[in-house]
């Protein structure tokens, strides 16, 4: 089992545990938003996921030492490693595992990156990684990646793992979306900060997921039309009576583009490194379906859901080439 470190902690845990850290981001947007949704419905379920991981700040049960020796003979980085020792994930509200075991509560045990869980058999678990470290932070946007790297390279890790962006792309309306030149720059710094602290550490960029996608699965549901009225992603999910079918079908259409838009970045930037791998488009392809979605919000990936990102990254990282 790897030693999981993570920013979330888990109050149950012995002896003298770090403070805990608040399940919601200052300024979440998608977790304020599902919080309206909870308090408006009173048949949303209660905990859905029973958690036996530890996730919480622990003793190391390694020191850390001195970075592992990863130059060959000839002086250049040796060929990609498809079974790093160690992982730092970066990220949002989906790596953070919320909405996945219960309403409102990042459920970081389940994350595709980092979790312990069985039955999402994580990329950590599957590598399998002795040391994690869970730097997402549910509501974070491109802006806020730099920070967590900053943060993540403190502990030198083998493998960084990049997810996010959908934040950028779920705005109050279109035009409050992130510009992309915006987006690329804080990318940018973002592989610059991980670079200069560790030259020969891996990254594997994962795609934005496609928000048209997951109005599509739910617009039909009549529990997740109600709760996407209370603001989850409305420049995507939201509807009014008083805007037009057209209207909205471009709206949608919009966003859509900038999420592709989003993504074209992340595959250039990460090309300009050679020890960075994107995946290639294949979560913003991934058809998800109502039932890899959080029963909370259709929204975030549910515990089906994190077992697919972490199916499609173990796929890309453990690639030969």
């Amino acid at each position: 089992m790897p030693v999981t470190r993570s920013r979330l902690t888990n109050a149950a845990t012995p002896p003298a545990p770090a403070a805990p850290r608040p399940r919601r981001s200052a300024g979440g947007r998608l977790a304020a938003a599902a919080l309206a949704a909870v308090t408006g419905l009173t048949a949303v379920a209660a905990t859905a996921c029973t958690s036996s991981g530890d996730t919480t700040d622990q003793a190391a049960s390694t020191t850390l030492g001195e970075e592992s020796e990863h130059k060959s003979a000839a002086g250049e980085p040796p060929a990609w490693d498809v079974s790093p020792a160690s992982l730092a994930a970066l990220g949002d509200s989906i790596t953070t595992g919320f909405d996945a075991c219960s309403v409102l509560s990042d459920c970081p045990e389940v994350s595709w990156a980092t979790g312990t869980e069985p039955g999402v058999d994580s990329l950590a678990q599957r590598l399998p990684a002795e040391q994690t470290w869970n730097e997402a932070v549910a509501g974070a946007r491109m802006a806020d990646l730099p920070e967590q790297a900053r943060r993540a390279v403190a502990h030198r890790p083998e493998l960084f793992t990049v997810l996010i962006g959908a934040n950028d792309a779920c705005a109050p309306d279109t035009e409050s979306m992130t510009p992309v030149a915006d987006f690329r720059k804080d990318f940018a710094e973002t592989l610059s900060i991980i670079r200069a602290a560790l030259p020969t550490a891996q990254i594997y960029v994962a795609s934005v997921p496609d928000l048209h996608r997951l109005w599509t699965v739910g617009r039909e549901n009549a529990l997740a039309q109600q709760i996407w009225r209370f603001g989850i992603c409305p420049s995507m999910l939201g509807q009014s009576e008083a805007e037009a079918e057209a209207a909205a079908t471009a709206r949608r259409d919009e966003v859509r583009e900038r999420v592709q838009e989003f993504n074209t970045v992340l595959e250039d930037v990460c090309s300009e490194d050679e020890r960075c791998r994107y995946d290639d488009g294949a979560v913003f392809a991934y058809p998800f379906t109502v039932a890899e979605l959080s029963r909370w919000d259709w929204f975030h990936p549910g515990v089906a859901g994190q077992r697919v990102l972490a199916d499609i990254a173990h796929e890309r990282i453990t690639s030969p080439d």
